[in-house]
This record gives structure tokens, sequence and C-alpha cells, in this order.
């Protein structure tokens, strides 16, 4: 292997060390957060493998082909270990996550077993919720306070005790999808937004109450659902007052990935598409809200903006201007967590002969979701301790990760997974100080 040069060197020294406990403050643990955390415990205890996460089992190339050197990235960036993760939570249905999981029902009994008492040392906060926001569910658990701003500050007053037993923290949201909400004037500035606190303006939701008292403690923050949460101005500010990472949101799970698998496909080979008809059953929690005409709107929204991105129709009026792209979201209880994504297809091709394809996804939604919460915790924590990243404000490199990526003012987001793919690794290269991967490979064939 070849020696580091100086450039290697002093990026990697710029970088602070992982040192000490990492704390994961998740909103919402239900399926999704009981399975991240019962699958961490299992993997620290060698019951299992860490299947999914790309932090954890993939790749990166170093330098040229030749030179032979492709870590595993979780050896090449200095990353969180699992073994100094600590986990806490708000939710709104109380109990232990042992509970919790079993309520779930992602994960088998005997597997839960292994690892019960771990779970049952785990008992979620009072959680700030507002059933207006999420119509389908009802809290037994939650906070009460004089306003809105109240509430958040007892957020606040959560990880600040939190912060006693950890070192550094990372907050990622595992709630339930809010209703549809679009930008409002409080939204628009950090001193709007923290008036609207005091005063209770109704366009600021439970998520955004985490959101804010993370980002005010210097905590990077990351949505797994699609609200509309850090993906405004107000927020954006703060989050670059406090050198707090934000990213996208919606983790890319079942069917949104299958998508920007097989529309870059059409795309490159110069494929019309006239329809994209999506539909998906599931039966979990997450099945139960979306029922709801107005979080549905929310989902809706984050799913159908993919293939407009991708396809550029305005580029490509020929094959992508009258695209009928339709999705549904279908409550099924019998399904529980396990999701089917079906997707018909009305391809085009050579003279305008029609083609079908036909996809049926029969998906794990919490097994393809804890993993990618894996991964946005150690590379938010990751982010919040790299000089070139922490000021940013959006981590636009960690797009991988979701239906809906932020990006900046006037720039189009990237959806192409493979793309997304290219920009996370070519990160993680260039504040190494390792050389960025173009493909290009001419320097093979030269003399």
């Amino acid at each position: 292997m070849s020696t580091p040069n100086a450039a290697v060197t002093e990026a990697a020294a710029s970088i602070t060390p992982a040192q000490g406990k990492l704390g994961v403050m998740i909103p919402g643990m239900g399926a999704v957060a009981t399975t991240l955390i019962a699958g961490v415990e299992a993997i620290r205890r060698g019951l299992a493998l860490p299947i999914g996460s790309t932090s954890q089992m993939g790749t990166i190339r170093l330098g040229k082909r030749t030179e032979a050197r492709s870590p595993l990235i979780k050896d090449f960036v200095p990353l969180a270990s699992l073994d100094d993760l600590v986990f806490t939570g708000w939710d709104i249905f109380g109990g232990n996550l042992y509970d919790a999981a079993k309520t779930a029902q992602v994960l088998d009994n005997d597997q839960l077993q292994q690892i019960r008492p771990f779970l049952e040392s785990i008992e979620p906060l009072p959680a700030a919720f507002n059933q207006h926001y999420v119509k389908r569910l009802e809290g037994k658990t939650v906070k009460t306070g004089k306003n809105k701003c109240d509430l958040a500050n007892q957020i606040r007053n959560d990880i600040a005790e939190f912060k006693t037993r950890t070192d550094r923290q990372v907050m990622i949201w595992c709630g339930s999808t809010e209703i549809y909400m679009e930008q409002a004037p409080v939204h628009q500035t950090l001193a709007a937004f923290e008036k609207g606190l005091v005063e209770d303006d109704p366009a600021i939701t439970p998520s955004m109450l985490y959101a804010w008292a993370a980002l005010k403690e210097g905590i990077p923050f990351a949505n797994g659902a699609p609200n509309l949460t850090v993906d405004i101005p107000a927020l954006q500010e703060l989050s670059k007052k406090m050198n707090a990472p934000i990213c996208g949101k919606d983790f890319k799970t079942g069917q949104t990935f299958i998508k920007t698998v097989l529309a870059p496909a059409f795309k490159v080979r110069n494929l019309g598409v006239a329809g994209w008809y999506s539909t998906n059953i599931l039966g979990n929690r997450d099945g139960e809200v979306l029922d709801d005409p107005e979080s549905f709107k929310t989902k809706e929204v984050s799913k159908l903006g993919v293939l407009e991105h991708i396809f550029q129709p305005e580029l490509h009026p020929e094959l992508y201007k009258d695209l009928y792209h339709k999705v549904r979201i279908n409550y099924y209880p019998p399904r529980g967590d396990n999701k089917e994504g079906w997707d018909n297809i009305d391809i085009f091709g050579w003279l305008g002969y029609p083609m079908q394809l036909k996809v049926d996804f029969l998906c794990r939604d919490s097994i393809l979701a804890a993993p990618l919460a894996l991964d946005l915790i150690l590379f938010m924590d990751l982010a919040a301790r790299t000089p070139s990243l922490r000021g940013l404000g959006i981590q636009e490199w960690l797009s991988f990760y979701f239906k809906d990526p932020d990006s900046a003012p006037g720039v189009y987001p990237e959806h192409d997974l493979f793309i997304q793919n290219m920009k996370l690794k070519n990160t993680l290269r260039h504040i190494m100080g390792e050389s960025l991967i173009t493909h290009l490979g001419l320097d093979y064939y030269g003399e």
C-alpha cells in the first residue's frame, strides 16, 4: 500500500477524532427506531451483520484501479464506533423499547429476547405532540406547556440532561408524517420563527420544535419523514449559525429507491416514459397515519418530485414532457411492516413503439430504513467534526439517503441514486485529502 501524502495527512488531522460517547436522540421511537436500536445492539454482540449500511459494509476506491486500494468506509474516515452509541428519545405511547418493538412486530421474538434487557433499559421521554398535525394518532405521554416556545425549551432541557451522559449528540426524526405544510412568513427568518414560537404560530409543527431545539444546542438534525421541518430559511439560518449540519428528508427505502435506480437507466438510454403508476400497501403505524389525506399529501409531494428531477422534461420534451405520474398509498392492516410497492411503467423506444415494465417489491419498510438511519447518524456526526463541512448547513452529499434531498437555494437536487453515491464518496475522499474519482480513465491508455 502506498504511503499517504502530505495532503491526506493534513486533511485527516483537521477532523476532530470520534472520541467518547455519541448520543443519538430520536423523536418517535416506533418501528424504525426500535429496529435500528435493536439492530445496533445485536451487531455489537456479534449476533448479526450490519447489512444495508454503507458506512459499515461499503468500500471506497482510492486512487487508480491498478492501485487496488478499496478500504471499508469505516476504516477510511473517522466514524464513531457502534460501541460508542448511546440512545434516547421521545414517544407519545409510553413504555420501554422492548414494548415498542413488540408492538411494531418487525423483528421476531427470538431475536428480541436475546437483547430484551437492553431494550427494556431505554424508556422514551414524553413527546411534544399535537394531534392537529398527525390526525390518526392519540398521544398518551405528551408534554404540556403554555406555548410552543415552552415546549421547545422543555426539549432543550431533555437534551441538556443527555449531554451530561454523552460527549457528542445527533438527532434524527423517526416520528410520523405530519400534515402537509407550505412555507409561511414565520419560516422565513430565525427572528420570525422564534417570535412565532412565543406566539404559538400554527405553521410551526412539532418536528420543527425538535429541530430548533437540536440546532440551538449545536446538534446535527436529520429528518426521516417528509414533513416540512429544516427545509425552511429560518432553520437553515440557525444551522449555519450554530455549525450544526442538516440534510434532506424522508428516508429513501422501498419504491422510491427502485425509482431512482430505474429512471436513470431509462434516461441514459434515451427511452421515453409515457406513464408511471405506483401504488403501495402497508399496515404499520406509518400506513395508518398516511390513511389521513393531509398526511398523505405530505408523502405524495415527496414521492412525486423524484421523476421530475431525474428526467428533466424541459430538456427532453420528446421523451418525458407528457409523463403521467401517479402515486397511491393504501392502508392494509394485515400486511404490517411488510410493505408492497407495485409499479407499472409504460415506456416507449425506437420509432415510438410501446413497452412495459412491472415491478412488485415485497419489502420490509423498517428493515430498509434502519441502516439508512444508522449511516445518517454516523455521517452527520462526522460532518459536525469536519471543518470544511460543519459550517455549510445543508449536507447535500447525504442526498443518497432521501426521497427529498435538500440543496442550496437555486440549485436543483440530485435524485439519481448513482450520482448521489458518487457525491457521497467523493465528499469522503475530499475531506480526507484523497483525489476525486471521475472515471475518465484515459490515463490507463496513454504511452
